[in-house]
């Protein structure tokens, strides 16, 4: 059976990808349970764009379109880790897969490094990253290697919190991520730098499976593209010229990987290895950073294209993605724990890969929903406030937790990037 390194129960082998009141995944309001705050200069779409409605909440206001990317970025994640055991024999199923793979988690990390463009390192922000991403990264990598120990009848799995196990990798990225964004932004050109970093990750098989700093580095790009990024770049891709453009892109993305799919070694969409390791010679290692991340980013914007702009049934479920990120991880690997596609081989047929697909959109979407993000606000958004001093405690200032207004020391080297 075809078993993608992404899911080995290893470092090296998902995050979709978050801070008390503070989404994960964008860096925005958690305790907004309905709302993303929408960016300076961009209006949010309803009767609830006046303002002076509610001068208030003007802050705290969701763009739907992000949330909307956020939960059908969530959804892909979820169906290509569904589709792994049940993929071999269909070359069809691959090329889909490997499509998804391109830019299913490059959309989610560029979202996540778009709304980190305020962090500043200040005492209220280092308490939503300790409290929104390094208490939830210490809770799931004990639960999963848990679950992998008993439910697997692995007794001699180990629990270490420096080698990510499965989907937590995320987490230790983005808390890694967020945490150097002021000196990504103090950068003159921190694209360029971030590019060159994956490049050498790519050829040096002796960084280790600590905190999985390939994938940090690698994936690296995507985040540090998110934080130059500005509310009009966003606006360029919801044009009606763009969304027809996408549909001849990923038609075309489909037929190469068709073409390539047996051709091509699917580790390289992982970003958690390098070329030796991938048995292939040091220099493809820069030569497929580069590659994919032209190929990533136009699929990005096709993607990003066809999100609905309004407001959606499924728009809400974009404040809960974390938790459909983190949790779907446990049905995935109880089914192959459990024998369950062993046991039902028409599984990997085609009428079962469909079955399997509903099944996995369905799972993940109940999953994001409020009262699943309520039952774990004590986890994924926990208050914590006896672990710090007051003045982290301190009210942020306005525009400064939403997405809304950037540091303004980080200002200049914002506009010498064009961000």
């Amino acid at each position: 059976m075809f078993q993608a390194p992404h899911t080995d129960e290893t470092s090296t082998l998902p995050r979709t990808f978050p801070a008390a009141e503070e989404d994960p995944a964008t860096g925005t309001r958690a305790s907004t349970v309905a709302d993303t705050p929408v960016p300076t200069g961009q209006r949010p779409a309803g009767p609830a764009a006046d303002p002076s409605a509610d001068p208030s909440a003007a802050s705290t206001r969701r763009d739907p379109f992000f949330d909307n990317a956020k939960y059908l970025a969530i959804v892909l994640v979820a169906v290509a880790h569904f589709w792994e055991p049940v993929m071999e024999g269909s070359r069809t199923t691959r090329a889909l897969y490997l499509v998804i793979y391109a830019f299913h988690m490059p959309a989610f990390i560029l979202i996540s490094g778009y709304f980190s463009r305020s962090f500043a390192a200040r005492p209220h922000q280092i308490r939503r990253l300790v409290t929104g991403v390094a208490v939830p990264y210490v809770v799931f990598e004990v639960a999963y290697s848990l679950f992998k120990r008993y439910a697997d009848d692995s007794p001699d799995q180990p629990i270490s919190l420096l080698d990510p196990w499965y989907l937590t990798w995320f987490l230790a990225a983005l808390f890694i991520w967020r945490l150097t964004t002021p000196l990504w932004l103090s950068l003159r050109h921190p694209l360029t730098v971030a590019l060159a970093l994956a490049a050498l990750a790519s050829l040096t098989p002796g960084i280790g499976a600590d905190l999985n700093l390939q994938r940090v580095l690698q994936f690296g790009p995507y985040f540090v593209l998110g934080l130059l990024l500005r509310p009009e770049h966003f606006q360029l891709v919801r044009r009606r010229e763009v969304r027809l453009l996408a549909v001849p892109l990923f038609a075309g993305a489909l037929v190469l990987a068709y073409w390539a799919g047996p051709r091509i070694a699917s580790g390289w969409l992982y970003h958690s290895a390098s070329a030796q390791q991938l048995d292939f010679p040091w220099w493809a290692g820069p030569v497929m950073t580069f590659a994919l991340f032209g190929c990533s980013l136009l699929l990005t914007a096709g993607f990003l294209a066809w999100v609905p702009r309004r407001r959606t049934w499924f728009t809400a479920l974009g404040a809960g993605t974390i938790c459909g990120y983190l949790l779907h991880g446990f049905l995935v690997k109880g089914a192959e724990y459990g024998g369950l596609f062993d046991a039902y081989p028409w599984l990997a047929g085609p009428a079962g890969k469909v079955v399997v697909t509903v099944v996995a959109a369905a799972a993940v979407t109940l999953l994001c929903t409020p009262p699943v993000r309520r039952l774990l606000r004590c986890v994924t958004e926990p208050e914590m406030r006896w672990a710090f001093r007051r003045e982290a405690e301190a009210r942020p200032e306005k525009g400064t937790e939403t997405g809304t207004r950037v540091p303004d020391r980080a200002a200049g080297a914002l506009s010498r990037t064009s961000r």
